[in-house]
């Protein structure tokens, strides 16, 4: 079954108000990635411009990408990057020491989840993923 972002249904006084969220945001932590993945900076790229064809939504820029200094911050060691879209934005961190990926999609369209999960898999090969899916926004559609 595909799991897809729906919007709640709020009781106010006994009867079922739809409320509509401004936004949706779906946070997936990747653990034990395939070795290299998480420091491949041309990867990474890729994966952005990639990721916005299985979202279905518009890029306003071509990504931004930046390495943090592993010989300052040796704990940080790994990348940061971001695609701004028109429905609002997608962000990776990278943790290169930990082969650890973080990575956060945030759209004001309702998107379906599980099509993205297997978009990352293949690209970073996580031997475990944690997911965690918000409606942002909620009191912003109220009168």
């Amino acid at each position: 079954m595909q799991q897809v972002c729906d919007t709640p249904a709020a009781v106010v006084a006994g009867k079922a108000k739809q409320v509509t969220p401004f936004g949706y945001q779906l946070l997936l932590d990747l653990y034990d990635c395939k070795k290299g993945t998480a420091d491949d900076l041309g990867l990474c790229y890729e994966f952005l411009e990639q990721i916005v064809k299985v979202l279905k939504v518009e890029p306003q820029s071509p990504p931004f990408i930046f390495r943090t200094d592993g010989s300052r911050y040796p704990d940080k060691a790994g990348l940061s990057g971001w695609i701004p879209l028109v429905e609002s934005g997608i962000q990776i961190h990278t943790l290169t020491p930990k082969d650890f990926i973080s990575i956060d999609i945030y759209s004001c369209r309702k998107f379906e989840i599980d099509p993205l999960k297997k978009f990352v898999r293949s690209y970073f090969s996580p031997k475990k993923m944690d997911e965690q899916f918000l409606e942002r926004g909620l009191d912003y559609n109220k009168p």
